[in-house]
């Protein structure tokens, strides 16, 4: 019987023998770019337009298949899946590198540590976000850029507007210890799940709430099974677009400096669309009529914070506490404020 390995290795092989300097239009390179989210989400508009730009600047000589929604792996697969070679790029979460042993990643679930996007690009663009993507190296990645998809509502049946509301709920989580940390300080009970398996999850009260952006709540019809939805801009969802490391290097110089072009681009499109795309996901959510969105006043949001500070100290020992510091020097604010 073939296992998922079997099938991988076989997608491996097959695939790094179409790299090498024969790529021609009629045999053209082929990446398999795999995702988990919907193709009309920052995440997925950004894959569609990497797609475009790399055919259109290769001539033809790279062929993008984008695979949306979990329609090759789920979560948990597809980092091996990319290692192994049976797909050639994903855009993960910053939450999925910790499992695999690249814990400095998860520095971007702390709760509260980003205020806002331009604060994030002083992190992502600078020598603290080089410096990140070279972990990936030891792992048979390489990092390509940082992709935006915005910052994260906690939703549920029940109304949250204090953290005692949170106490003794089940929410779904990514496989993040940072996570699993911020929503025990809450005392709620975190669950990691696939982001595929959520929306029936929540539909038969497996778990009973969640937080994510509202692009991807709207895009996974969240809403639909949701009576409340919490403004609380708590956490920060991105990601990082990897690259099989073998498989890249061995591409052709110029067809690799033709990628890297589409690449930028389709950062640079994707990240000015992601603020937008979680404005108008919330417009519709609203005329959906189907969730109540809560506004927390200032003492409210206070209580939230402080309610999440203990989680720093949590997790120091895993994440590192001089990164820790660092990252705060670097945006130069404090989770309180």
């Amino acid at each position: 019987m073939l296992t998922v390995r079997h099938v991988m290795v076989a997608a491996s092989l097959a695939a790094l023998a179409l790299v090498g300097p024969a790529a021609a239009a009629d045999n053209p390179i082929v990446i398999k770019f795999s995702h988990v989210v919907a193709s009309d989400t920052p995440k997925g508009k950004a894959a569609d337009k990497f797609k475009e730009l790399a055919e259109k600047y290769t001539d033809g000589k790279v062929k993008v298949e984008v695979y949306p929604n979990s329609t090759l792996y789920k979560d948990k697969e597809e980092l091996e899946a990319l290692q192994l070679g049976a797909v050639q790029m994903l855009a993960p979460s910053n939450s999925k590198f910790g499992p695999i042993g690249i814990r400095e990643f998860e520095v971007f679930d702390l709760p509260y540590i980003l205020p806002d996007l331009k604060t994030l690009r002083k992190v992502t663009d600078g020598p603290l976000g080089a410096r990140l993507l070279k972990l990936l190296d030891a792992k048979g990645m390489t990092g390509l850029a940082y992709w935006d998809n915005g910052f994260k509502q906690m939703t549920a049946n029940k109304k949250l507007v204090a953290p005692a509301d949170y106490k003794g709920l089940k929410f779904r989580i990514q496989s993040s210890k940072v996570l699993e940390a911020q929503f025990r300080a809450l005392g709620a009970i975190p669950q990691v799940m696939a982001f595929s398996d959520v929306y029936q999850a929540l539909q038969t009260g497996v778990v009973d709430g969640q937080e994510n952006t509202w692009s991807n709540i709207y895009t996974q019809k969240m809403h639909e099974v949701q009576k409340y939805a919490t403004v609380t801009n708590h956490g920060y969802i991105g990601y990082v677009v990897v690259v099989n490391k073998k498989f890249w290097d061995g591409l052709p110089p110029d067809i690799r400096a033709a990628c890297e072009k589409a690449m930028k681009e389709a950062t640079d499109f994707g990240n000015s669309q992601s603020a937008k795309e979680n404005d108008d996901a919330l417009e519709e959510i609203k005329k959906a009529g189907k969730t109540e969105i809560v506004t927390l006043t200032p003492e409210q949001d206070e209580a939230m914070r402080k309610a999440m500070m203990p989680v720093y100290k949590d997790v120091a020992s895993r994440v590192g506490q001089p990164l820790i510091d660092e990252f705060l020097k670097e945006t130069g604010r404090s989770p309180m404020n």
